[in-house]
């Protein structure tokens, strides 16, 4: 993997290492021609909930794919807990605490809830080749009764579940299963309507209550980000354009600050 360039300064850390559990510098990515991701910086604190904001190709996916070890950078450096780390794969970035719940959410519909949950790390007995299904059972149920997710029976097949029962089990999943220290959130709220997508919003704020996760949530409703996040961060042309907290902006702004986007955007092809 290519370095950075050698006239990219490392910018230094200013918040307190022990609160700070993620940090990216200078993270660029391109594929063929098109410039992805051109000079990402941010960072994210324990605890702290980031609305990840941009327009529909501004590279949102590119850097969650990146810090879930799924994607590798062309250069640009990744901090977890203060060291710097290569992230080479998905399992790599999951043994550093990080973990990713996508848009497609990865469940089988034909499977149940709790073999769902534990997809892939399925508990063995010792020296058989036999699963622990009642014990996979009961730790499913305590796992989604721990963050609020209500479903009657962890025997029923998820492709009988609402869409927010599905990306909640998506969530607990990767909660139940992992120690995450950092959790991505590949737009958690797409294609849900009001009710449902309150409902992940409560687990969301349940877990960062309970578990003190860190997290990276994508979202294209401002009214969401304002509720569950601490602070924004919006992407335009591959770049960090903006980094404020929730509390220093509103729905207003940031609309605004889109918008002011699109209209350069219009007046650039009219040029051409």
């Amino acid at each position: 993997m290519p370095s950075a360039s050698p006239a990219a300064s490392i910018v230094p850390a200013i918040r307190r290492p022990e609160t700070e559990v993620l940090r990216v510098e200078h993270i660029a990515k391109r594929f063929g021609p098109v410039v992805a991701l051109r000079d990402i910086n941010l960072h994210l604190d324990k605890g702290e909930v980031l609305g990840l904001l941009g327009d529909n190709g501004s590279g949102k996916s590119t850097l969650i794919k990146i810090l879930a070890g799924f994607q590798r950078p062309d250069s640009g450096q990744v901090y977890v807990h203060g060291r710097r780390v290569e992230l080479r794969s998905v399992d790599q970035a999951r043994a550093l605490g990080i973990e990713c719940v996508y848009q497609d959410l990865a469940l089988i519909d034909q499977l149940s809830v709790s073999a769902n949950l534990f997809l892939r790390r399925e508990q063995v007995h010792r020296g058989l080749p036999l699963l622990k299904r009642r014990q996979m059972r009961e730790q499913a149920r305590m796992a989604l009764d721990e963050i609020g997710i209500h479903i009657p029976s962890v025997d029923a097949r998820v492709g009988h579940l609402s869409g927010g029962q599905r990306q909640a089990i998506a969530v607990a999943r990767t909660i139940a299963t992992s120690v995450a220290d950092v959790l991505l959130l590949d737009e958690p709220l797409a294609a849900m309507g009001a009710k449902e997508g309150a409902m992940i919003l409560d687990v969301i704020a349940r877990v960062r209550e309970q578990r003190r996760v860190s997290m990276i949530m994508i979202a294209h409703n401002y009214a969401h980000v304002m509720e569950i996040c601490d602070r924004i961060n919006l992407i335009q042309d591959g770049c960090i354009a903006l980094d404020t907290a929730t509390a220093d902006t509103s729905v207003k702004d940031l609309t605004e600050i889109v918008v002011a986007e699109y209209e350069r955007a219009r007046a650039t092809a009219r040029a051409r």
